[in-house]
């Protein structure tokens, strides 16, 4: 709980609403059409990120040695209508902040697929004992033989949130320092005569959730049902944070968006990570 106060006092304090806003000017695109506002795959959020695709159409690709090849008025036009400008909360000086450091001259920066600094989100639904329940998967990429993989990084399930209470102070039981004395013949109290068996682990003890539900759907107790959500976390801007969401909604300004940007403080990244994560 002090996770998510601490997050949402970052979040407010960065964050105020935007209004859409048109695009154009010389060398960048105007929005006046659905090509322009429409960023229908993830991997065409990157594309336009870094200008790596044309303005009319998206079908030309640009590569290292083109004159348009991470252009910075491109990148500026594209920049623009990669955020979410119709229900987002994102302060429009804190919006242009960010898009002026992204195309700082001296010091660029672009988003890479296959570089650390980017997660999925997935929201699924899964029948436990009879249950509907919906799980959070945190996913990331690796290295795969000579491609990449998508893998399951951390679970949060909520039938597993109040599994492990960890008794604390004089509520801890515990395991007399002469234990061994007895040959340990004590144990009796954490596994029979004990509600809560983890009180007697070391005080740096975390359960692995991830390993729990995969054991629970090894034993069919868990039962994949289908995939209700998806979004991303991008931490790879230096001294920024934002997420994209799917924005499926009728006119241009849909697709792959930018629905929330923090720009981070010291210990922010940190903070925002355990956020995500939501270790149950």
């Amino acid at each position: 709980m002090r996770i998510v106060t601490l997050i949402f006092a970052i979040l407010i304090a960065s964050i105020s609403i935007v209004s859409g806003q048109g695009i154009g000017s010389p060398g960048t695109i105007k929005d006046d059409g659905r090509f322009a506002a429409s960023t229908k795959q993830l991997n065409q959020f990157f594309r336009r990120f870094n200008a790596e695709e044309s303005p009319t159409d998206g079908n030309v690709r640009y590569y290292p040695g083109d004159s348009a090849y991470h252009s910075i008025p491109l990148r500026k036009g594209f920049l623009a209508i990669l955020f979410d400008n119709q229900t987002s909360s994102i302060n429009p000086d804190l919006k242009k902040e960010f898009i002026d450091s992204v195309l700082s001259p001296n010091y660029p920066r672009y988003i890479n697929f296959h570089r650390e600094g980017w997660l999925a989100e997935v929201q699924a639904d899964f029948i436990h004992k009879g249950k509907r329940e919906t799980a959070t998967l945190i996913l990331k990429l690796q290295p795969e033989g000579l491609g990449y993989e998508w893998v399951i990084d951390e679970v949060s399930f909520p039938p597993f949130k109040n599994i492990f209470n960890k008794p604390v102070g004089d509520e801890k039981d515990f395991l007399h320092p002469l234990s061994h004395e007895l040959g340990f013949m004590n144990l009796r109290r954490a596994f029979e005569d004990s509600n809560s068996p983890e009180a007697f682990t070391e005080s740096s003890f975390e359960p692995d959730y991830l390993t729990l539900f995969l054991y629970e759907m090894k034993q069919k107790n868990i039962r994949y049902e289908t995939v209700t959500n998806v979004k991303f976390h991008f931490f790879q801007i230096e001294g920024w944070y934002f997420e994209v969401h799917q924005f499926n909604r009728p006119g241009f300004n849909t697709g792959w968006l930018i629905a929330n940007l923090v720009k981070l403080n010291p210990g922010d990244k940190e903070t925002i990570q355990k956020y995500i994560y939501d270790q149950n």
